[in-house]
Order: C-alpha cells, then structure tokens, then sequence
C-alpha cells in the first residue's frame, strides 16, 4: 500500500473530502499470468515477439510491452512464419490454433485458466448435442473464441434483447454459459429472461463469471453507496472495467466515469463532491491508481479509507510451452506466477 492509501484511523483532522479505495481492485490473477507470458518470452526469445490482439485491454500495458518490442497483431496471417505468437488471455478458437500450426508458429497460449474452463464447457456440451446460449456481448475477443469451440452449437445472446431469435432443437438439451467478465446482475437478468422461454434451461456446472470480476464489482458497489463521484480506471475496451462503471451507478453512485489515465479526469466533476470512490479493472497495473490518487490528493482528497471486501490468492501457472522454454534455458520455473 502506498502512503496516500490510509486507513481511515489515520484520516486527517477536520477534513471534509475522502477518498474510498476499493479493494480487490486492478491485477487478476489471469491478466499477470498473460502479461508476464509476453515479459518472459521477450526475456528468453528477444524481440521481435507477436501476440495476437491485445494481450489485454489496456492501453498503458499495450505500449509498455510495445516499447520492449512486442508487436501486436490482428490476425495470424501477419505474423511471419516460424515466429513466436502469443495468444491473449481472451483465448481463441480452434481455428486460430490451426491457423498458426499451419504458418509453423511456435505458440505460447495465455489464455486466462478460467476462460479456458469455459472452452472445455462448450467442447463437453457439444459432443452430448447440446444447444449452448453463451451470454455475452457480440464481438468481444473472450466469446469469439468460445463460441469458435463448437459454433454449430453455441448461440449468442447479447442481452435481454438476444433472446428474441433463439431457437432450441431439444428442451432437454439447453444449457447457458457467459463470457467470464460480465456484471453478475445482468448476467442473471438475463438468466431469468431465459428461462422464461425455456423452462428446462440448465445451470452451468459451476459459475462461469470469474472470482475477479464478482469481487471488484462486490468491492465497488460498497464504495458507490458512500460515494458522490466513482471513478474506474481501465480502457474502454475492457468489458469488467465497463461493467464497474455501470455497477457503480446502479449501487447509488451520484457519478461514474472512466479514466485510463489520471489526465483524462476533467475538474468539472469534482462540484459539489466531498467523497471519491476510486477501483480499477482487472486488466489496470496500480501505478495507474497511484497517480489517480495523487491527482485527487492535489485538490485535496488526500484522505483515502480502504474498502476492503474479499482477499485474493489465486495465482496460475506460467503457459506450459514457456515453462518448457525456460526450464531449457536453465531458469527455475515456478508452478504459479511470480514477479
């Protein structure tokens, strides 16, 4: 914890602004494990390293990893044959995969664990012929590459609205699974409408949304309540940093913006605001919620209370192909993550 994040036993005398930090916050275990991934393959491999999309949606780490000489890509077929190629922690479909075997890539898959559950899902579901409505939102990275596991199966259903044009072979034979980083309430929102058309919806059998995302959007609708004014740092390309402003509102926020970067706050926000909620999305390094929270101590909400509302020790293990890669190097390798 840096020194603006106080306890409130430390809060400054007679001060009338605050901030709320939330916490969990920022970092999931998924988002260190792809990005250390990209950091180690540089280490080991040198640059030029290719990682197909954004290892993850956020622009600051993006162009950290760009200055160190990763270069990101569409699509497979721009990245010259017999080069390395990670794949983002969104994951990808079976057709991906194929596409970069027959270039002779040497692949490193950084697909978070907890998406990669959802894919064997989708694979297990299909093979008993079952119809799978995947709950999520149509063109993001994470359900392209689920619902490339078995398209002739899954169905998409973006909202309540999705619901319309779903039609089922067998009403024994439905299930629903989500994109891993959907708001908990809308996901079940959506559940619900579901099963109003069909009945015999069945469960997942465990819970797709990922133990990051219910613990930052459990974390921040706590801070909303006490809070005037919320602010979110992440991109706007990520889904759960999305998802935290909208959670924020819903939980009775007077006012939620997203920021990638403490600049783009703008000082018309702050009239009439006495309490600052602050989180981050799963994909934000904490230096961007240090300089936030310089920022607001500038203008005098330098008395920041922790809100704390879970404890996170997940950790996964490096991608298997890059443990190879450094086990043959001589490095020691770990079974989970560590910087």
């Amino acid at each position: 914890m840096t020194d603006l994040q106080n306890t409130s036993a430390n809060r400054q005398s007679g001060s009338a602004k605050r901030v709320l930090l939330a916490a969990p916050r920022g970092y999931c275990a998924g988002v260190d494990r792809a990005v250390i991934a990209v950091e180690k393959a540089l280490d080991l491999h040198g640059s030029p390293v290719y990682v197909r999309k954004e290892i993850v949606h956020n622009k600051h780490v993006v162009r950290s990893l760009e200055k160190r000489g990763a270069i990101f890509v569409d699509e497979v077929d721009e990245v010259p044959e017999g080069s390395i190629l990670v794949f983002s922690a969104h994951g990808v479909s079976p057709a991906v995969v194929k596409a970069a075997e027959s270039r002779n890539l040497n692949t490193i898959d950084a697909t978070c664990p907890l998406v990669t559950k959802v894919h064997r899902e989708v694979q297990r579901f299909a093979s008993e012929d079952y119809d799978i409505l995947l709950i999520g939102h149509e063109g993001h990275e994470e359900v392209e590459g689920t619902a490339g596991e078995a398209p002739e199966h899954v169905q998409l259903v973006d909202g309540r609205n999705g619901i319309l044009n779903v039609t089922i072979k067998d009403p024994e034979k439905v299930i629903w699974l989500s994109q891993t980083t959907l708001s908990v309430d809308e996901t079940y929102e959506t559940v619900n409408a579901l099963r109003e058309k069909f009945p015999t919806l069945q469960n997942p059998p465990s819970d797709d949304i990922c133990y990051a995302t219910q613990n930052r959007q459990v974390a921040i609708k706590k801070v909303a309540k006490e809070s005037d004014l919320v602010i979110v740092v992440g991109s706007a390309n990520s889904s759960n940093t999305v998802r935290l402003v909208e959670v924020a509102l819903e939980a009775g926020a007077k006012a939620s913006y997203r920021v990638d970067f403490a600049t783009e706050i703008q000082e018309s926000w702050f009239e009439g605001v006495s309490s600052v909620g602050v989180s981050s999305g799963a994909s934000v390094p904490e230096v961007l919620v240090d300089e936030v929270l310089e920022y607001l101590a500038q203008r005098g909400y330098g008395d920041v209370e922790l809100v704390q509302t879970a404890e996170e020790d997940v950790q996964f293990s490096l991608p298997k192909e890059l443990r190879k890669d450094l086990k043959a190097a001589g490095e020691e390798t770990s079974n989970k993550v560590k910087r």
